[in-house]
Order: C-alpha cells, then structure tokens, then sequence
C-alpha cells in the first residue's frame, strides 16, 4: 500500500527527516504512535536495526488484520530475524514479523497459542511495548485503516 497519497513538500521532508533523527536520539528509546478510526496506542521501541527501519519508513498507513487477539498490518521494511526473535512474547510486545513485513502486536492468545499466551505465526523480531493497556487494540477490525508515525515528545 503507498505510504499515504498525499503529496509531501521538501520542507515537510525535512521535518519529518529531523523529528526522526530527534526521535532517535532521546536515549535510545523510540517512539509510535499507532491510530485507528476508534483510538490509538503509544509504544516505545527499543534500539535495534529492525525499530531503525521501522522510524524510517514512517509515517505510513495500512490495514489492519487480526488473528485472535493480535493485529497487524504491513510496513515497507525488509530485513531478517534478529538474535533476539521469539513466537511466545508478553502481551502488548511490539514485534516485527519478518515473513509478512509487518508489525505484529498480540494483547492475548491467538489460534496457536497454548493456554493464555501469546504465540505468534513464527519468530519474530521484537522491537519494543506498548505504552499503556495493549487490550486497546481489541477495538481494531479486520480492514481497518492504521496509521504509523513517529513520536518525537514525552508520551
């Protein structure tokens, strides 16, 4: 999916090309912002090559998709597992699955999980949390629109 359709000046270019540097360089930490018709959730990502390539292809807006308590949505990353990949992550663990260059959020069990985990398709890269209650996911539909975009302040 194109990243939005709307066309973006080269100051807004370098806008955003700045609030992601800054954004990079608060400690470490990087930070999301995720939006949908009926709400939003906030997560921090960690500093790992795969959180790098996600800040860069920001903002960008998809679709969401669900499989039992997990969304996800495609982002135009390419990369590979990283060292850290797990299938089993807490809930509301931000994470990149690699196979469907998409961001993968579970906030509880999905078909695969084992009781009340949360088991994802396959590894995946893991790359931050989300800030807050991850159950505000639950109100993201199947085809919903989603929008990413890099946060530069304090959440």
């Amino acid at each position: 999916m194109p990243r939005s359709g709307r066309s973006v000046s080269n100051g807004q270019e370098s806008g955003e090309r700045a609030k992601k540097s800054e954004n990079r360089q608060s400690g470490g930490i990087m930070r999301i912002l995720i939006v949908w018709e009926s709400g939003e959730v906030r997560a921090e990502l960690d500093d790992t090559p795969t959180a790098r390539k996600i800040i860069e292809a920001l903002p960008y807006e998809s679709r969401a998709s669900t499989w039992g308590d997990e969304v996800y949505f495609s982002l135009p990353v390419v990369t590979t597992l990283e060292e850290n990949a797990h299938d089993v992550v807490d809930p509301g663990t931000v994470c990149f699955w690699v196979e469907g260059s998409s961001l993968a959020i579970p906030f509880g069990p999905t078909p695969a999980s084992r009781g009340d985990e949360c088991r994802l398709v396959t590894k995946v890269n893991i790359v931050g949390t989300i800030v807050g209650d991850p159950k505000e996911l639950a109100s993201i539909r199947d085809g919903d629109p989603v929008r990413v975009e890099a946060v530069s302040h304090e959440l």
